[in-house]
């Protein structure tokens, strides 16, 4: 696979900002039947993500998602990729890393988000 990571990249991001709830968060990522998102302050810096993996941990804990922000919850420093990366390099990373999610990025500005799901599609189209 000699392709770039900016052939399988979503170029829509769907973000949330840090101080938004988990309330929030839930009802954006069932909107748009998403499995994470990424944390974004107001100047385009991505914090972190949330995966429905943390929410159901917050969940499993008690915890009122209306009263949690997403800054609290969230992975900080998420692995971030660049758009020209190979496939194959990003694929090795992420399996390494044991991470679903890598946030595609240039010059500081997120260009792009990729899962795993995204790596499985190729498979079936």
């Amino acid at each position: 696979m000699s392709q770039t990571i900016s052939s399988l990249m979503h170029r829509e991001v769907i973000q949330v900002g840090p101080d938004d709830t988990l309330q929030a968060v839930e009802a954006k990522m069932s909107a748009h039947a998403l499995s994470w998102v990424p944390v974004i302050d107001t100047g385009g810096v991505v914090l972190g993500v949330i995966s429905s993996a943390d929410l159901l941990r917050l969940h499993a804990d008690g915890r009122s998602p209306a009263k949690v922000c997403a800054w609290q919850l969230c992975t900080y420093k998420p692995i971030t990729v660049h758009p020209d990366d190979k496939i194959s390099e990003v694929a090795r990373v992420m399996v390494e890393s044991g991470i679903h999610h890598v946030v595609v990025a240039e010059n500081g500005e997120i260009r792009g988000v990729v899962s795993s799901l995204d790596f499985v599609r190729t498979f079936v189209t």
